[in-house]
């Protein structure tokens, strides 16, 4: 539950924020008449990332075993990449974001009414559709429990609410620093995710050593017990975890941490001949 309410609360923040920010530019240059296009393009995307996440669902219902892991596997490795490019993208793009949502939106309002449909439905689709296959990806690792649903929506309410305090005015966070404690705890979420997509991939037969065990602290650390319950829904800790699977979780946490923790590079001014 825990893992899937950062998953909600971080991605559901970003979307939120993206609406905001389409709203306020709407409402702050009188064109409110725009408003219900937005929210037409918003309620696309929702029902486009919902369908993604039913059909995805489905779909693996409906496959044998192998296949289910096959493809429960892929979309894990799929999911991870997902939101690795969005931890850093945010990182890089995220105070310059309201200044170029802005401004397509604007272009979209003198291009007509459907672009503005069009534009806002992108614009929140891209987190809506990362969110779908990160937490269906979160979900299958965390087991077949109400728990990464309830989490899940927890942090998406909570996410709500914040975008709507800071639209009104009455909160004001460093959404700088925000993202930043998001993202570093994402990482090792998204890492407990890959090693079990890769463990999936095994279990299908695709990726070898699925016997070949780094460690089993089965007796120190009981998969049912409420701190192994707590590790599994945060991190995807798994009492037997493969070698393959230790090394993949072990090599995506050194290199995305150092390079998420490395001091961001900052443009040195233009020089201009006298």
């Amino acid at each position: 539950m825990l893992g899937n309410a950062l998953i909600g609360l971080r991605e559901g923040l970003e979307a939120a924020l993206v609406v905001a920010i389409l709203v306020a530019f709407l409402v702050r240059t009188g064109r409110r008449s725009e408003l219900p296009r937005v929210w037409a393009g918003v309620a696309l995307a929702v029902a486009v990332s919902v369908g993604v996440t039913l059909g995805l669902t489905l779909t693996q219902q409906a496959l044998t075993f192998e296949a289910q892991e096959a493809l429960g596997g892929s979309l894990s490795i799929i999911a991870v990449g997902f939101v690795t490019w969005m931890i850093f993208w945010m990182r890089s793009h995220g105070r310059t974001l309201s200044r170029e949502l802005e401004g397509a939106l604007d272009r979209a309002v003198s291009m007509g009414p459907w672009a503005v449909v069009v534009m806002a439905a992108l614009a929140v689709g891209r987190e809506g559709l990362e969110t779908a296959i990160f937490f269906f990806a979160a979900a299958q690792a965390a087991g077949e429990t109400a728990g990464p649903l309830v989490g899940f929506l927890i942090g998406i309410a909570i996410a709500v609410a914040l975008a709507y305090a800071i639209y009104r005015g009455a909160l004001k966070i460093d959404l700088g620093r925000f993202f930043t404690v998001t993202g570093f705890l994402l990482i090792f979420v998204a890492a407990g995710i890959l090693a079990y997509g890769v463990h999936d991939l095994q279990e299908a037969g695709i990726l070898p050593g699925l016997t070949t065990l780094a460690f089993d602290v089965s007796d120190v650390i009981p998969a049912d017990s409420w701190y192994g319950t707590l590790l599994k829904g945060i991190f995807n800790f798994s009492p037997q975890t493969t070698v393959l699977e230790a090394v993949v979780w072990s090599l995506y946490v050194v290199v995305v941490l150092a390079l998420f923790l490395r001091p961001a590079r900052r443009r040195a001014p233009a020089t201009t001949d006298a």
